[in-house]
């Protein structure tokens, strides 16, 4: 018997997908990266407080004119120093901004993808800049059949230029593609305004707060707690 997800979603050919958050476990890559540099200065957060602050500067300086990720990174401590009042060594600064590569995957993530693989084609809609996304995808280990970066927009979600730029070069129509993402501020709200429809994978179901992104409101079609469940619901037929 065929799932109701597999149902709502019958028409759907191509999945975009975020990556950081979703399939790389960005909060605790943030925070072993940060922690140790705050601590170093005698400054000691909870994780949710670290991730909140952090999550506070990068989506301003997102906002702003175009940097590459690694310029984020690295203003993003300097900031969080201020507010702190200490100044980061020039060593923390890029330990912090090269330590993407070291973010783990979710332990779902790989066998998820690879599964959903069978049925659609995937592409990944990063707010990661192309040397980060193919650091990254060592630990995934799926090949996309797109990848849209950051650096190749030179905009960060959620800026509808990111979606823009993926659908013009997927050339479906959106009644094909579905979104699937954690973060309702970078993605599914962008992703509802150009016309698609999102599933939110919220890894942070049970918990306080909203970690590593800024406070949004959105009413994804779909909700699951992690990406392994989303994609035994969409290939259950």
């Amino acid at each position: 018997m065929t799932s109701d997800t597999a149902r709502r979603f019958a028409e759907k050919t191509i999945l975009t997908i975020d990556v950081y958050g979703t399939l790389i476990d960005w909060e605790s890559g943030i925070f072993n990266a940060l922690d140790p540099i705050l601590r170093s200065h005698g400054h000691v957060l909870t994780s949710d407080a670290l991730l909140e602050k952090h999550a506070w500067h990068e989506s301003a300086l997102e906002a702003g004119p175009y940097l590459t990720y690694r310029e984020i990174l690295e203003e993003a401590l300097r900031r969080i120093a201020r507010d702190l009042e200490f100044t980061p060594t020039e060593q923390e600064l890029e330990s912090f901004s090269h330590s993407v590569g070291d973010w783990p995957a979710f332990s779902d993530s790989t066998d998820a993808l690879l599964a959903l693989q069978q049925r659609f084609q995937l592409a990944v809609i990063t707010n990661g800049d192309d040397e980060f996304f193919a650091l990254s995808n060592k630990h995934i280990g799926v090949e996309f059949d797109y990848v849209v970066t950051a650096e190749q927009t030179r905009s960060y979600k959620p800026s509808l230029n990111n979606f823009h730029v993926a659908l013009g070069r997927m050339r479906k129509p959106r009644s094909e593609v579905l979104h699937v993402a954690q973060s309702l501020f970078h993605d599914h709200v962008p992703a509802q305004a150009v016309g698609l429809q999102t599933v939110w994978i919220n890894r942070r179901q049970g918990r306080p707060g909203y970690g590593a992104v800024p406070r949004a409101v959105a009413v994804p079609d779909a909700e699951f707690a992690d990406l392994r469940s989303f994609a035994d619901a969409i290939l259950d037929e």
